[in-house]
């Protein structure tokens, strides 16, 4: 199979994200081969391949845990260096991942504003730990971003996360990363064990990140899921690009095909 990209479906949409010819190695393995990745603003982009196709490694390049041994990024066609979450977080781009990384023990207000929250004017005088945190502002915070994304099962802010549901603690991660002031918003397999409601709230917050204008990858097994609310998916295999189609231009069984045995020469003379 080529690892040169193939394109399929209408022209898409200017990309705010995009990186050309990626490359990953981890000693002896190559885990990407020149990839190459774009997303643009009220998008979702789904990103999928089998088991060890690249998918975690490209979305960790992308949010700077990983380094790119070479290529390219652009934020809006302006060349760009990801070098560190820091630099990632700079950006804009921001990554959910499938563990959420909240704290059980404090209360939606509080994983919202972790590492930035809000301190009481009046108090400079003292080191910053001293400083005691403005929990009013904390909680107009919170509340702000749970209602830009209409998270409407969630009763109130002060509730612990230790006690709200896999829907509900998805919700609170996102709504965290787009509090950071995320442009791009990538999530690992966000219905994964959830069950039937649950992933109904989840896919409703994805649709609502498209509508605000953010930049959505959106990693999933999820066949079903990823028909929903991707306007666009790209296809990795062994590290490199099969295709990127329009939803609407294939379907799941093309795109498991894909997935598992690339493209066959019709297809790959049609892109």
């Amino acid at each position: 199979m080529s690892q040169t990209k193939q394109s399929m479906g209408p022209t898409a949409p200017s990309p705010h994200l995009r990186v050309s010819d990626i490359h990953k190695r981890f000693g002896g393995v190559h885990a990407l081969k020149g990839v190459n990745f774009e997303v643009a603003r009220g998008e979702v982009m789904a990103l999928v391949g089998d088991n060890g196709a690249g998918k975690s490694t490209l979305m960790k390049v992308l949010a700077g845990a990983h380094t790119a041994d070479e290529g390219q990024f652009f934020i809006d066609e302006e060349a760009v260096s990801v070098n560190s979450p820091h630099d990632a977080s700079d950006l804009g781009i921001q990554i959910v991942y499938q563990d959420l990384a909240l704290c059980e023990n404090l209360d939606v207000a509080a994983n919202l504003c972790l590492g930035a929250e809000p301190i009481k004017p009046g108090f400079s005088f003292l080191p910053r730990f001293l400083r005691p945190l403005d929990d009013l502002e904390m909680e107009v915070r919170a509340q702000e971003a749970i209602d830009r994304l209409q998270v409407k099962t969630l009763k109130s802010v002060r509730a612990k996360v230790g006690g709200l549901s896999g829907g509900q603690r998805q919700a609170i991660a996102i709504a965290r990363a787009v509090g950071a002031d995320g442009s791009v918003v990538m999530l690992d397999e966000p219905t994964a064990a959830l069950g039937v409601a649950q992933t109904r709230q989840v896919l409703d917050v994805v649709k609502r990140l498209r509508d605000t204008n953010h930049a959505v990858v959106y990693i999933s097994h999820n066949m079903r899921d990823i028909f929903e609310v991707a306007d666009r998916i790209c296809v990795l295999r062994h590290g490199a690009n099969v295709a990127t189609w329009n939803k609407n231009d294939v379907t799941p069984d093309q795109i498991v095909s894909a997935m598992t045995r690339g493209l066959d020469k019709e297809a790959q003379n049609a892109a």
